[in-house]
């Protein structure tokens, strides 16, 4: 599963919010700088967070961005399908009818693909910034497992 850029800026600009909503707004410029997202295009995010009221933003000089909600109400899924569309859809599973290749209906293994789909909408469905908030990160070595890289399985 490949998520967006739009969809990892949002992520990781929600998840500054929810770690630091005891310390008030937080400006766009301080947002754009400590999440690495360009600040024109962290503003069409923002307001697009703000369509969804998961943020809200006050104007003058300590103005800025908060979360609208609590984090227990905002999920993963939420996010990933405001700006990435579909969650993990495999090649031929979009439901657009604009299937990779000729004979793709028929092939058996896309139920399977189905089925990891589900799961794994239905996985971030359940994941809530708050609850994702108080996980450790996954360290960059860590995120394959060993010998999956060479086909050994997962």
């Amino acid at each position: 599963m490949k998520i967006s850029k739009k969809t990892d800026y949002a992520l990781r600009v929600l998840f500054t919010l929810v770690q630091r909503r005891a310390q008030g707004p937080i400006s766009m410029a301080e947002l754009a700088h400590t999440n690495d997202v360009p600040k024109r295009f962290l503003e069409h995010i923002m307001l697009d967070m703000k369509k969804e009221g998961w943020v809200a933003s006050t104007l003058g000089r300590n103005g800025g961005y908060v979360l609208a909600m609590p984090p227990e109400e905002i999920t993963m899924g939420q996010v990933v399908r405001c700006f990435g569309g579909l969650l993990a859809s495999p090649n031929g599973l979009s439901g657009s009818g604009d299937e990779t290749a000729t004979q793709s209906p028929t092939y058996p293994f896309r139920r399977v693909l189905r089925e990891v789909r589900n799961m794994a909408a239905k996985y971030m469905d359940n994941a809530t910034l708050a609850r994702l908030c108080g996980t450790d990160p996954v360290k960059s070595d860590k995120t394959i497992s060993p010998g999956v890289a060479d086909g050994e399985g997962i």
